[in-house]
C-alpha cells in the first residue's frame, strides 16, 4: 500500500472517530433546545380562567340586560348541570360538568369583620347547596326596606336566594345599589343578578340543582 493510500485512510478513520463523538452532542443539544422552546411556549400561555371562558359577556355591565349576548344555555342539553357563585369575583358561573356553558355578573354578601377571628367574612355562606323549591315573581323585606324580583332559593327555604337587582318600597329598581352588579359586593346575604338573569333562573333552575359559593 502506497504511502498516499495509508494517508487518505487514516484521514478518514480520524474523519470517522470525530463524527461518532460530535454528532450525539450536537443531537443532544438541539433536544435540549427544543425542550428548551416547548417549556418557555407552555410558560407562556395564559391560563385558562372562569372569567375568560365566554367571549360574550356584555361591557359595559348592563342590569337591565342578560349578562352575555348569545342566549341562554339550553338545558336539554346539559348533561350534568351545577352552578358556581365566585364571592369575590362578583360572578356567577352555570356549569355542564367541568365547563363553563354561561357566566353572569353578580353581587353577593357585603363583608365585615368577624367578631371571633378578626377576618372578613362575607353576608352570604360559602359552602355546597342545592336549589329548593321556593322561587316566585317578587318579594319585599320591610325590616330591610328591600325587595327584588325573580328569586330562586338555595338555602333555608327562602332564606337566601338569587334574585334580581334590589327593588324600593313603591317596586322600582334601586339603581344605586343595581349599579354594584357585577362590580363589588352589597348584599344582605343573597345573590344578586340582573333582571333578565334572575327571571331565567327562576323559570329554568331545576330543584336540587348543586350550588357551590366560594370567596
Amino acid at each position: 500500500m502506497s504511502k498516499k493510500i495509508k494517508y487518505w485512510a487514516y484521514g478518514l478513520f480520524c474523519l470517522a472517530v470525530i463524527l461518532l463523538a460530535v454528532v450525539p452532542q450536537l443531537h443532544s443539544t438541539h433536544q435540549r433546545a427544543q425542550q428548551t422552546t416547548t417549556h418557555h411556549e407552555a410558560a407562556s400561555r395564559p391560563v385558562q380562567r372562569e372569567t375568560s371562558s365566554s367571549q360574550h359577556m356584555r361591557t359595559p355591565i348592563d342590569w337591565r340586560k342578560s349578562s352575555e349576548t348569545v342566549p341562554y344555555p339550553d338545558l336539554n342539553k346539559v348533561k350534568d348541570l351545577w352552578v358556581k357563585v365566585d364571592l369575590k369575583g362578583n360572578r356567577t358561573y352555570l356549569y355542564d360538568g367541568q365547563k363553563v356553558i354561561y357566566t353572569m355578573y353578580s353581587t353577593g354578601g357585603i363583608y365585615e369583620k368577624d367578631a371571633k377571628t378578626g377576618k372578613l367574612k362575607s353576608a352570604t355562606p360559602t359552602g355546597t347547596f342545592h336549589v329548593q323549591q321556593e322561587r316566585g315573581d317578587s318579594f319585599y323585606n320591610a325590616k330591610l326596606q328591600e325587595g327584588a324580583n325573580y328569586y330562586t332559593s338555595w338555602l333555608n327555604h327562602g332564606e337566601y336566594l338569587f334574585h334580581s337587582v334590589p327593588t324600593k318600597a313603591d317596586g322600582s329598581y334601586n339603581q344605586k345599589e343595581a349599579a354594584k352588579l357585577g362590580k363589588t359586593q352589597g348584599s344582605h346575604g343573597c345573590i344578586r343578578l340582573s333582571v333578565p338573569d334572575a327571571r331565567w333562573m327562576e323559570q329554568n333552575l331545576p330543584v336540587g340543582t348543586k350550588v357551590v359559593v366560594v370567596g
